[in-house]
């Protein structure tokens, strides 16, 4: 099976509000909203929105045994884990096992992620 695809249109217009969902464990803080998604492989892409103040300091960082991308779309997120703001524009490729976060946003930040669950990350046999 293939990732979902769509016509082009923009999630960003107010028009598109309803299309968003609250993140489990972040509600107030951020909300996501899937672009495209392979129900067999688990890839998928999404938006993820951070509202102005969010702090997930509480929750510690995390990582995972799969590879991701980010991109800022927009605002500002600051990673804790890597002490660095990260501005419009900014972008990284995640190897698996990477700790991220915890984040935080003083005006509220739009995260593009690109998540490749299927491709877990095994450890060598020792």
């Amino acid at each position: 099976m293939a990732k979902s695809t769509i016509t082009y249109w923009n999630p960003l217009t107010s028009n598109n509000q309803n299309e968003w969902h609250s993140i489990e464990g972040l509600e107030g803080m951020a909300e996501e909203l899937t672009l495209s998604i392979d129900c067999e492989s688990g890839e998928y892409t999404r938006l993820t929105r951070f509202f102005p103040r969010a702090d997930t300091t509480p929750l510690g960082s995390k990582s995972h045994e799969y590879p991701e991308e980010i991109f800022i779309v927009s605002g500002r997120l600051y990673d804790c884990a890597f002490e660095m703001w990260l501005e419009t524009g900014h972008y990284a490729s995640r190897p698996p096992g990477e700790i991220h976060g915890p984040f935080k946003t003083e005006e509220g930040c739009v995260v593009l992620e690109v998540s490749f669950p299927n491709k877990i990350s095994n450890p060598p046999n020792t």
